[in-house]
């Protein structure tokens, strides 16, 4: 059965059998030891080379989500490669699956919140496109993407200093705005401490630097590789797995539990 064909094609890289091109540049000429690694993922998911400013903004927000302690996916990084130590890309995989809506995953929620928001009211006034918001979330019942942390209150120092860079560097335009309009809303809506966390701050700021939202938690997934190496680098220097798994299952265990499971 004939069908209509579309050519295949991609920009991405390409090979010869003396030089390597990725996004049209030399590799060996034009990128290594020339690109740091941030800009080189800048290239990769916009296929242009950033200017400083750009770079200094994108940098920053790489670097927010490698590290914050012995989180969820940390631990079950840690677990799997106690299990499987001759293949630490695979624990690493297993520490990105919990990139969702708990843990550093909602850069993207805030990212495709703020671009729908501007989208549908390209003139509207940020304090009242975020009263709106809060009262659409208010009434669903659902957390607000990139709002609100059980621990950083009442500010998230990361956010702070993110939106800080941002101003620096001209880029704290009507998603930075919008952004910090709706996390005021919400702590006047909800009468309590909701500030505009990490990932909200990173989802403005892919927004301003025109990364499209389907793309945000991509940046955080580089940034937390990066960590999860890391805590993998120290487990095999100063192993705690071991300890995690055998403490669980024996707490876990000191009780009996009833028929059903305590059900």
């Amino acid at each position: 059965m004939s069908r209509n064909r579309r050519p295949i094609r991609s920009g991405m890289g390409r090979s010869t059998p003396d030089r390597i091109f990725v996004q049209g540049l030399d590799l060996t000429r034009d990128i290594i030891g020339t690109l740091n690694f941030g800009d080189m993922a800048y290239l990769e998911m916009t296929g242009r080379l950033p200017d400083a400013r750009q770079s200094r903004i994108f940098n920053a927000i790489l670097v927010t989500l490698v590290e914050h302690g012995m989180t969820p996916m940390a631990i079950a990084a840690r677990l799997v490669y106690l299990g499987a130590p001759e293949s630490l890309q695979a624990a690493v995989a297993a520490g990105l699956c919990g990139m969702g809506t708990t843990f550093a995953g909602t850069a993207e929620g805030a990212a495709r919140l703020l671009e729908s928001a501007w989208a549908e009211a390209p003139d509207g006034h940020p304090q009242d496109l975020a009263r709106t918001i809060v009262a659409d979330f208010q009434r669903r019942r659902q957390p607000i993407p990139g709002i609100g942390h059980n621990l950083h209150k009442p500010v998230d120092p990361r956010a702070l200093r993110l939106f800080e860079i941002a101003g620096e560097e001209g880029y704290a335009g009507r998603y930075v705005d919008l952004m910090r309009a709706i996390g005021r809303e919400a702590e006047t809506a909800y009468g309590k401490s909701l500030p505009v966390n990490a990932t909200g701050a990173i989802g403005a700021l892919c927004c301003e630097l025109g990364i499209s939202w389907r793309a945000a938690r991509g940046i955080a997934v580089m940034g937390r590789a990066v960590g999860l190496v890391g805590h993998l680098a120290e487990e095999q220097a100063r192993p705690i797995a071991s300890e995690i798994w055998l403490r669980t299952e024996e707490e876990a265990s000191e009780q009996d539990m009833p028929p059903g499971g305590g059900r």
